[in-house]
């Protein structure tokens, strides 16, 4: 249920050749990247990074740096379906992300977040300070990894806690939330235009019918876990030789 792919407007600004050559200078200014941090920096990585600074190499280092050190403490890939719990939602986030990168259609570098909002209420809320950590680590250490966020049938009441919340993100990131409201036909119309209604569950407004089996659910994370950890074992024997430097490469958008 993966949105369509939004082309910011600073991306149509650069041609492959000046996206290529952005990479490079940033490569450069990093010098030479070991263990994980070489798995993680690929091409299209550092286009993120350099996307969300507008193209400039000196801002998307500094930010890189910050998520080196970020993932060097948090150690986001360790992290296992049965070592989070609801109770500490901001790790249970952080894994749930990494899982659904791991998952992404090759290419494919954003996802759109459908968020149910049924049965939320200010008593069930999180609070302000967990919102700035969690807009924190999604806007600076998963940049450019949102097309899209629908609020799904947000109560009148969230609009006190939204007022809040908005400022917290930065302008860009703003502008890809969508409000969504299903007695609204102009709302029905968007949710067509982004989803397929075949796929999309019956309680957003589309036609598929599912039930949540946390046992068969469970059984799929754990078969995603063994993934993870075979990506970055794997990852971490071919990068040992590479000198620092991913071999992935920028797809022109």
């Amino acid at each position: 249920m993966f949105g369509r792919r939004s082309t910011s407007h600073h991306e149509e600004e650069k041609n492959p050749e000046q996206i290529t050559s952005k990479v490079n200078e940033l490569k450069a200014k990093l010098g030479p990247i070991v263990g994980r941090n070489a798995i993680y920096c690929s091409d299209a990585c550092l286009k993120r990074y350099l996307v969300a600074r507008n193209w400039n190499v000196d801002k998307a280092k500094k930010m890189l740096e910050e998520t080196f050190k970020w993932r060097s403490i948090y150690k986001p890939e360790e992290i296992r379906w049965n070592t989070t719990s609801l109770e500490n939602q901001i790790r249970h986030l952080v894994y749930l992300m990494e899982n659904a990168l791991l998952n992404l259609p090759e290419g494919q570098e954003q996802m759109s977040w459908l968020i149910d909002f049924n049965g939320w209420s200010l008593s069930t809320s999180v609070p302000i300070k967990s919102a700035r950590e969690t807009v924190n680590i999604l806007q600076n250490h998963y940049p450019e990894r949102l097309a899209l966020a629908f609020l799904y049938n947000p109560p009148r009441i969230f609009e006190a806690f939204w007022k809040v919340v908005k400022y917290l993100l930065d302008p860009k990131t703003f502008q890809k939330v969508r409000f969504v409201y299903p007695k609204k036909q102009e709302s029905v119309e968007l949710m067509k235009s982004y989803f397929d209604e075949e796929n999309l569950p019956s309680e957003f407004g589309g036609k598929a019918q599912l039930e949540y089996v946390h046992e068969e659910f469970s059984t799929l994370m754990i078969q995603d876990d063994i993934k993870c950890a075979a990506f970055w074992e794997q990852g971490e024997k071919q990068h040992h030789i590479v000198n620092g430097y991913s071999s992935a490469v920028v797809a022109p958008e």
